[in-house]
């Protein structure tokens, strides 16, 4: 009896302590601490890089179980920023981004598998241009810890390639100009 009174005592402090590990962040946008980027190549002769400037999420994180991890991010697609403002008015046309009709993107992790110390891969199902396919972010985990604000932080940075014909992008630059490299860099407030 005694054996079992310690074993379920264990066993719901272990519970217990898993659930109180879990947190779920608020992706600190509105500081700037959280970049959208991409890097194409321009007809395959040089980089032409770009961010999105407005978009929001949330995680849920557990370092203890980074498998029950979740991440869901909305981003606003007429934001698209190249620094030059005929090549932004053209990515937005339906030549690419087409964000009149399509002015959000998002993505929606279904799976994270640990793939290391401090990194995963994040399955999801990302909708761009109308489209929705599964796409899978290589993540690596930067660090956590309390803020000067008296609040708690946790960052990651992600990367992933997209085909653009994958989204219904038909613009035809080149070979050297069919995919695209997206980095994403979150840090989150604990709420």
């Amino acid at each position: 009896m005694i054996k079992k009174t310690l074993a379920a005592l264990l066993l719901g402090s272990v519970l217990s302590s898993g659930a109180a590990l879990a947190a779920d962040y608020v992706i600190d946008q509105e500081g700037q601490h959280a970049f959208v980027n991409f890097k194409i190549s321009h007809l395959g002769y040089s980089w032409l890089y770009g961010t999105f400037k407005d978009f929001d999420g949330t995680f849920s994180y557990d370092a203890a179980q980074p498998e029950a991890s979740k991440v869901n991010v909305t981003l606003r697609t007429a934001s698209l920023d190249s620094n030059h403002a005929e090549r932004d008015k053209h990515l937005r046309s339906a030549d690419f981004l087409n964000t009149s009709k399509h002015p959000k993107a998002t993505f929606a992790s279904t799976r994270v598998v640990s793939t290391g110390e401090g990194t995963a891969d994040i399955t999801g199902d990302l909708t761009l241009n109308g489209v929705t396919k599964e796409v899978v972010i290589n993540a690596d985990f930067i660090g956590e810890g309390e803020d000067p604000w008296g609040g708690y932080r946790a960052g990651f940075e992600g990367k992933t390639t997209l085909q653009l014909a994958d989204f219904g992008i038909k613009a035809n630059l080149g070979p050297a100009s069919e995919s695209v490299e997206l980095t994403l860099a979150v840090e989150g407030v604990r709420q």
